[in-house]
């Protein structure tokens, strides 16, 4: 697998967002290519895509790291893993998550943070296998008017 940082959005980008995004989530469409532009020029985050050699290089997963500094330091999360179930079990996940670790420390960030639901077994053996560890924390949610329903 060849874990590549997104420089510039393409059309085959977009393609591959349209038919991953999905597979991540059923409550939230796809980036357009200007949210995608945003994501890939924004110095917070960095965009990494997995491409298959054994399948013309075709895009099969993604991986968005956010970096940001607050006053006790530079933070790092992992959002949005996403590889497609044709490419599962073939190490893509792991991939793209050692990429964006490495990432994060040369950036000097000293610990990365992630959430994931309990229902993605597979995804927390991994992050458990390469890792982290879980936090004992609560999570929060709060819907803005942005996202709330008209009424």
């Amino acid at each position: 697998m060849n874990i590549v940082e997104v420089t510039e959005v393409t059309e085959e980008l977009c393609t591959a967002f349209q038919r991953l995004i999905p597979q991540l989530s059923s409550s939230n469409p796809p980036p357009t290519h200007a949210q995608l532009a945003e994501i890939v020029s924004s110095p917070a985050t960095v965009l990494f895509i997995a491409r298959d050699p054994d399948h013309g290089g075709e895009i099969v997963g993604t991986l968005t790291l956010a970096l940001f500094r607050i006053p006790t330091g530079l933070r790092a999360w992992i959002e949005d893993v996403v590889v497609d179930a044709s490419a599962r079990n073939r190490g893509v996940g792991e991939a793209l998550n050692q990429a964006a670790l490495r990432r994060a420390a040369a950036r000097g960030a000293s610990t990365v943070d992630l959430t994931s639901r309990p229902s993605r077994a597979a995804a927390n053996r991994l992050y458990q296998r390469i890792g982290f560890t879980r936090r004992d924390t609560n999570v929060y949610r709060y819907e803005t008017t942005a996202r709330r329903p008209a009424g």
